[in-house]
């Protein structure tokens, strides 16, 4: 028995040398990829930070660019892990709409985790039926008819804010508390200079009570606080998802029973968040089923505008090809979620803090929003302090405005149209995609078209209109944040917040020259791209409008801001790292 034994651990071991060996020096040996130019390194180099850190992955895309084209490979887990990366407007429509590349497994599996089975995490025909079962729900009437909730938590998260301009500069840190009766005269003066707000925090909560609200009709309340079970339980989610992937995660991926029978603390804490998740989904989808089941028995005309419920009327359908089921339907609820909370509220955020950095961009923005309201009047909501020279000074809640007075938009349209708005819009997307970057994997091999010559390693050329071949399980990393950011795309400032190039776009950020959505590749291209770009743009639309229309956002002195890539590209504070995500912003009422 032991002889047997032995012999198989020998034979496991031997098996796992020739796997090595094979990995790490036959199967280079047969690898396209080795040929085509790129940075050199060691052996088990990688070159990860490189290409994925938003700190040096501008610089390096360019620099790369023009030292090997537009066209490269370069080192993943080192040598015998060569991937590409290109830069080609035909190699990248290629791979985006080829159904020979898709997520990795690995990627697949670490979204499934955190989010389900849902259309961010499923290929081939999964991916096909559920986009086509979703689509109708994101279209632009679908998207129109929700414009009344944005409008309602914009309008609450401002009130938030004036709440907190209202209080001592001394308490601004505890939202908690009553705004005092009276306040020393100099701390009114204070309030002039602003407060120190975390937007990206703020935002995140308003974009949670959003989501909650449009995609399943259901109240987080998070603007109020921070309390509410199941938004606590995504939220210790998505910061596990923001810590990065440690070295335990990516064995987990390959060995999945490491979670069973050995959870480090990490596993309870999604394990218990999904247990909440789960739960409180399945609840709702009952009860959502159980009211459009009545409705359409009472032959009453369903009302329902949320998302979740649109997908529940399709479900009628007697057809089972046009249906999700319940467990697919609480997928894409997470899914939702993750995409539309999150990356739009760090959108905004980042849209926040470059027009702080731009107060001439602010102001011309501030200026066109406000010619769009009902009225061209604009009442302050503080005091005249010239009128005031006592000691203390009575402060109360902001004043009604009189009847036509108060800013207010007439419809959405009255944003929708607006170009400037649109232009600032886009200009974050474009400078700040809240994806970094993507990844496919070949399950196949493949001819890649390329429209730019590449000079190979043996000093041969694949002309325009050439092909380089690629071998099944060759990685190809598609860089969102650096088409973005290309300097013979978007010009030489291509790096820069300017809102002013999308009224003349160069030729080369136009389509078909560029076929990203919107003349950028923030929402992907093809079959996966996002179908919520009008959802993104929308809510951005109007929690600018409300939010540019009655504050002034000016840099916090001392401080400097910097990026981080985990799931989403998120802000913090330079030296502050271990307080996470932060983008702190002084927040000032605006006084014409």
């Amino acid at each position: 028995m032991i002889k047997v034994s032995l012999i198989s651990l020998l034979l496991l071991l031997a098996r796992g040398i020739l796997w090595l060996f094979n990995l790490l020096l036959v199967a280079p040996l047969f690898d396209p990829l080795q040929n085509l130019p790129g940075p050199e390194g060691a052996a088990l180099q990688n070159h990860f930070s490189e290409v994925m850190d938003p700190q040096k992955s501008p610089t390096t895309h360019e620099s790369w660019k023009q030292k090997f084209g537009k066209t490269f490979r370069f080192h993943g887990f080192g040598k015998h892990d060569y991937r590409m990366m290109s830069f080609d407007f035909r190699v990248i429509s290629h791979i985006l709409t080829s159904p020979v590349y898709e997520k990795p497994w690995q990627t697949r599996s670490v979204l499934a985790r955190l989010i389900g089975r849902g259309i961010f995490s499923m290929e081939g025909a999964e991916h096909k039926q559920q986009r086509r079962l979703i689509g109708p729900a994101f279209t632009g009437q679908s998207i129109k008819a929700l414009t009344p909730i944005f409008f309602q938590k914009a309008e609450e998260l401002c009130e938030r804010w004036d709440d907190l301009i209202d209080k001592p500069f001394s308490t601004v840190t505890n939202p908690t508390d009553p705004p005092p009766a009276y306040v020393p005269f100099a701390t009114a003066v204070e309030k002039f200079k602003g407060v120190t707000l975390d937007v990206a925090h703020w935002i995140s909560r308003a974009s949670f009570d959003v989501i909650g609200l449009t995609g399943f009709d259901y109240h987080f309340n998070s603007l109020e606080d921070e309390t509410e079970d199941v938004y606590l339980a995504y939220r210790r989610l998505f910061d596990m998802a923001d810590k990065g992937a440690p070295l335990r995660t990516v064995i987990e991926l390959y060995f999945p029973i490491i979670r069973k029978i050995w959870p480090d603390e990490r596993t309870k804490i999604m394990d218990a968040s999904l247990r909440v998740v789960d739960k409180a989904g399945k609840k709702l989808i009952a009860q959502k089923k159980a009211m459009v089941i009545s409705e359409q028995d009472n032959e009453k005309v369903i009302q329902e505008k949320d998302i979740l419920s649109l997908l529940i009327k399709a479900n009628l359908s007697t057809d089972p090809a046009k249906r999700l089921s319940d467990e697919e339907l609480l997928n894409q609820c997470s899914t939702f979620l993750l995409a539309g909370s999150d990356s739009v509220s760090l959108a905004l955020a980042w849209c926040l803090h470059f027009l702080s950095q731009n107060p001439a961009i602010q102001t011309r923005l501030r200026d066109e929003i406000l010619s769009s309201t009902s009225t061209s009047s604009h009442v302050s909501h503080e005091p005249a302090l010239s009128k005031h020279f006592d000691t203390e000074l009575r402060l109360s809640p902001p004043p009604s405005y009189p009847s036509g007075e108060q800013p207010s938009f007439e419809s959405w349209e009255a944003l929708e149209k607006l170009p400037y708005l649109d232009a600032v819009v886009r200009e974050t997307l474009r400078i700040c995609p809240p994806v970094h970057s993507t990844i496919r994997v070949a399950v196949r091999d493949d001819q890649i078209p390329v429209s730019s010559p590449v000079i190979l390693q043996d000093g041969t050329t694949v002309e325009k209109d050439g092909y380089i071949s690629i071998r099944k399980g060759s990685y190809i990393h598609i860089p969102i944040e650096g088409l973005n950011l290309a300097e013979d795309i978007w010009g030489n400032d291509a790096q820069e917040f300017n809102p002013d190039r999308w009224a003349c776009l160069p030729s080369s950020a136009r389509p078909p020259a560029h076929p990203g959505l919107g003349n950028m590749m923030t929402f992907g291209f093809g079959p996966h791209s996002c179908l919520g770009y009008k959802f993104t743009i929308t809510e951005m639309k109007i929690f600018l409008g409300m939010m540019v229309s009655r504050f002034v956002f000016v840099p916090k002195e001392g401080i400097k801001i910097s990026k981080y890539n985990a799931i989403l590209t998120r802000p913090y504070v330079v030296d502050k790292w271990e307080l996470g995500t932060q983008l702190p912003v002084v927040v000032r009422r605006f006084r014409p």
